[in-house]
């Protein structure tokens, strides 16, 4: 019997996937030729200007000279000590911490209607409710400001309904602006939520529900021992992508309410803009120290989205 030894499996060289790359950089140059204006479009309109954002927000710079005073971290102890931007950045929590479930929560119950097999045309309400959604914001601004007028329709269908005695212009009212910015951003919005719980409903298994009806269940008593349990990990992805989305409303409240009145309803978008354009006197350097903050607090929320999908992932994984 002879025994022969087998060969031993060739050793990779390092090098050796480097000509590769070339070659196929050689065969497919023209792709990055076609790509090379969105590279460019990408990097002058939104990596510049993030970097920009960081240097002049050490300066003090109203933006009219060619350059400004490097002050150091003086905009940022300035801004600590402003009653205005802590308006502003309370707003904006405000809209977050209302707006975010209020958007969440309503999107499931349309889901769970439309999933539902008694519900007529589901199709045509899907997309009777997605439609706002492809709608730009800036619109959507404009046309509430005439819908929540006090001489509007909701307003006066509200007095006939006898639920307010006086017409009342909702965005216009200091007391009434920032909730009707929310209301509006909540409607806005709605459809892709209720896409993104319609595509979690569809990961339940139908067995599950089947097997839920023997023992005895209700609709009721399935949802919330069988159904939501299984939807968790889903709804950390969900919540968090619409936390994001919360902090990015500023074309929707510059045309609806523009940050007023008395700064009611200022979030954090609209007071960078405030203070960069349309004050008196322009300041850049501190605006930019504001957005600065701003994009750190963006940050920490997609690291925790981050840090969130991951954890629902091996929740997916693991069957819990």
């Amino acid at each position: 019997m002879t025994i022969t030894a087998s060969a031993p499996p060739p050793v990779k060289q390092k090098g050796a996937a480097r000509p590769k790359r070339l070659n196929h950089l050689r065969q497919n140059w023209w792709i990055y030729v076609f790509l090379l204006p969105t590279f460019l479009g990408y990097g002058a309109y939104t990596v510049y200007p993030l970097l920009a954002s960081w240097w002049y927000a050490l300066l003090d710079w109203p933006g009219f000279a060619m350059s400004g005073e490097f002050i150091g971290f003086e905009n940022f102890e300035r801004l600590l000590t402003d009653d205005q931007f802590w308006n502003a950045f309370g707003k904006s929590l405000l809209f977050l911490v209302i707006a975010v479930p209020a958007r969440v929560g309503l999107a499931l119950l349309l889901a769970l209607w439309l999933n539902s097999k008694k519900t007529p045309f589901p199709g045509f309400f899907r997309t009777l409710f997605f439609l706002p959604v492809v709608t730009t914001g800036a619109i959507i601004g404009i046309v509430f400001t005439l819908l929540l007028d006090a001489n509007g329709p909701i307003s006066l269908g509200l007095v006939w309904a006898g639920i307010t005695e006086t017409p009342t212009n909702f965005v216009a009212n200091a007391g009434t602006s920032l909730y009707a910015g929310i209301a509006v951003w909540v409607w806005k919005w709605l459809g892709i939520t209720m896409i993104y719980w319609l595509a979690a409903l569809q990961t339940v298994p139908q067995d599950v529900h089947e097997a839920a009806m023997l023992d005895g269940a209700n609709g009721r008593k399935e949802f919330w021992h069988v159904t939501l349990p299984l939807l968790v990990p889903f709804l950390v992805i969900i919540t968090l992508i619409d936390t994001v989305s919360a902090l990015n409303v500023f074309d929707l409240m510059h045309t609806l309410t523009g940050g007023g009145p008395a700064f009611s309803s200022e979030v954090i978008e609209i007071f960078i803009y405030r203070t960069a354009f349309a004050a008196t006197v322009p300041q850049l350097g501190y605006a930019s120290a504001a957005a600065v903050l701003f994009g750190l607090l963006t940050v920490i929320i997609a690291v925790a989205q981050a840090v969130g999908v991951r954890w629902a992932r091996k929740q997916m994984g693991s069957g819990s």
